[in-house]
């Protein structure tokens, strides 16, 4: 009997046919977030959902094809204050393939604003009438009334992202994988 195990064939799974691929840091991924979230009712910590909306390619093969889910969650949240609005930052810790194979990733939602969404100045809650002579009109009393922003600000408001809406995803380290999607 135990002979007949050893001798035994078993299948031999099909594997598919790839090659190790490091995606490189920096590679931006073009999402749309499949929840909104904001700061007005939103914590620290709190889970966010994303999907990829195309394929990307690298070294003629789809690494990271269209339909990819990412997770991430709020890494830090700014309420709103007199001067500024909300902000907050959404790192990105897992992509999910559409088979279902996770991989863990270090990533942010991309903005100019060194990946902080929000936090501009607010507009000026006053403005300073300044008058402005020109030469030519200094003996005449002719001038012009220039209307200049104040010293004080108006209150921050919260920021929110809808759901649908289009972001970038930018990896802040290489992905190594180990695992691509065949048709």
């Amino acid at each position: 009997m135990m002979l007949l195990l050893c001798r035994m064939s078993f299948a031999a799974p099909a594997l598919r046919d790839y090659d190790e691929i490091d995606i490189p840091a920096g590679t931006h991924v073009q999402v749309i977030s499949l929840q909104e979230f904001s700061t007005a009712y939103c914590e620290e910590g709190d889970k966010v959902y994303f999907e990829s909306t195309s394929d990307i390619y690298l070294y003629n093969k789809d690494v990271i094809p269209a339909g990819t889910r990412f997770s991430g969650y709020i890494d830090k949240k700014n309420e709103p204050i007199i001067g500024t609005h909300a902000a907050m930052r959404v790192f990105v810790n897992k992509m999910y393939l559409p088979d279902g194979y996770e991989i863990p990733i270090k990533a942010f939602i991309y903005t100019a604003n060194n990946n902080i969404i929000g936090g501009g100045l607010t507009p000026p809650a006053e403005y300073i009438r300044v008058p402005h002579y020109q030469r030519w009109a200094m003996f005449r009393a002719m001038g012009t009334l220039q209307c200049a922003p104040g010293a004080k600000r108006k209150m921050g408001e919260h920021v929110t992202i809808s759901s649908g809406a289009d972001l970038i995803i930018v990896l802040a380290e290489p992905v190594h994988l180990s695992h691509v999607l065949i048709n």
